[in-house]
């Protein structure tokens, strides 16, 4: 490995860290319904980075808020700064469906009803039963 991926995947793994240590309120509400193989027992990963492109200039990632490696599924909190990046959302969804990784997007305020969130997450996670 060279030392410019090295060091990428250090501060990759940095803003992570703060990431984990910074969660909003929704994430860690919907944390605490995901960990520990807590629905269905589907593995989550909270803020897990993606890397998507990989050259001399570096890596290219975006974090997902929670990811199961299981079912390539990321789901995504969706505040309201996410009214005013609609085009990056959109990219960044479309990049992760041509890697494979289906992008579930769930409002922050959906959460006033967390057992019907974790219905829907569930039954995306089943939809297709492939893997």
């Amino acid at each position: 490995m060279s030392k410019s991926k090295y060091i990428d995947y250090k501060v990759i793994k940095k803003h992570v860290r703060e990431l984990r240590l910074n969660m909003t309120n929704s994430e860690r509400l919907l944390w605490q319904h995901l960990r520990n193989r807590k629905l269905s027992g589907y593995k989550f990963l909270r803020q897990h980075p993606v890397v998507y492109k990989a050259d001399f200039k570096g890596l290219n990632y975006f974090i997902a808020d929670f990811y199961c490696d299981e079912k390539k599924t990321i789901a995504e909190l969706d505040g309201g700064i996410h009214d005013t990046r609609k085009e990056y959302d959109k990219f960044r969804d479309d990049v992760m469906k041509e890697m494979g990784i289906k992008v579930l997007r769930i409002k922050n305020d959906d959460l006033n009803n967390i057992d019907r969130v974790m219905h829907i997450i569930k039954s995306f996670l089943t939809q297709n039963t492939d893997k």
